[in-house]
């Protein structure tokens, strides 16, 4: 869909507020709203966990209790309930993962759209910093980095994720700029003038919007699974309530391995896991539609 062409051919089923689109594109499947749901159900655990529980309630009478009305995940091997434990953990898991995806859709977008449209020196120079970035192993080097920062700041812990993590997306989003570079459009744009940044901001990336879109939701499951195997491998210090400090004490802590009673302190963050995931993926093809006026009028 060129930019320079979209408000003068576009329908008007194509010009409604994106509110409407966003809506139309969701409600035409039930997997859509599903996975709609779940992204805000841990939305919303992530901003009012630690509200709730500003301080984790601790049983000792209740070590490894089964699920119940007054604990509906049952307990861990201190008495503290697992629930809370979730969502108190959410906060730090989803905005540790939201922020490095922001940092490497910003990035990766930035800098490849930069280097596919100006091409030449310009190009070169950034692919170099590129390759550099992709060079670089970025889990080992957490490893090691955790050993001179606190990494139980989820800031910290996101701007590392998200700096070592953008290589990937530039290169792609390079590819995708070096395609349309020579498309009608923006050599129409180039014609009549109009300034590098124009383009770029309102030529380029418009029509690349739908990748950032599901790479910036597929590399929040990513940034998600690597802290958490961060924290479960136990190279970062258990100063905060975190899924991956759960599966760690589950396994080397509360022999969830071994003892059935223990099992389900091991299945509670990894469901988490899971569910989030299987909600980002039903939500994606929400976003393919919402973006591509192809399967908008398939639909």
């Amino acid at each position: 869909m060129a930019v320079t062409t979209a408000t003068l051919g576009a329908s008007p089923r194509a010009r409604r507020p994106a509110l409407l689109a966003f809506r139309t594109a969701v409600l035409r499947k039930p997997g859509r709203v599903v996975g709609l749901a779940i992204i805000v159900l841990f939305a919303l655990m992530a901003v009012a966990g630690p509200w709730l529980y500003g301080r984790l309630e601790i049983d000792p009478d209740a070590v490894y209790a089964p699920p119940s009305a007054k604990h509906w995940l049952g307990t861990d091997f201190a008495g503290s309930d697992v629930l809370q434990e979730i969502i108190v953990g959410a906060r730090y898991v989803l905005g540790t993962a939201a922020l490095a995806a922001l940092i490497t859709a910003v990035l990766g977008t930035g800098i490849g759209l930069v280097a596919g449209y100006r091409r030449g020196f310009t190009d070169s120079v950034l692919m170099r910093i590129t390759d550099f970035i992709l060079t670089i192993p970025a889990f080992p080097l957490l490893i090691v980095l955790s050993t001179v920062w606190d990494f139980s700041s989820p800031w910290l812990m996101g701007l590392v994720l998200g700096g070592t993590g953008w290589g990937g997306m530039a290169r792609a989003v390079r590819s995708q700029a070096l395609s349309l570079r020579e498309r009608g459009f923006l050599e129409a744009a180039r014609g009549l003038g109009l300034s590098t940044r124009h383009i770029i901001v309102k030529e380029l990336l418009p029509n690349i919007a739908p990748y950032v879109a599901m790479h910036l939701l597929l590399s929040t499951i990513a940034f998600v699974t690597a802290e958490v195997g961060l924290f479960f491998l136990g190279v970062v210090p258990f100063s905060t309530t975190n899924w991956g400090v759960m599966l760690n004490q589950a396994v080397f802590s509360g022999g969830a391995l071994e003892s059935p009673d223990a099992l389900f302190y091991l299945l509670a963050p990894l469901s988490c896991i899971v569910l989030l995931t299987l909600g980002i993926v039903l939500f994606l093809d929400a976003v393919d539609e919402l973006f591509n006026p192809r399967l908008r009028e398939r639909a």
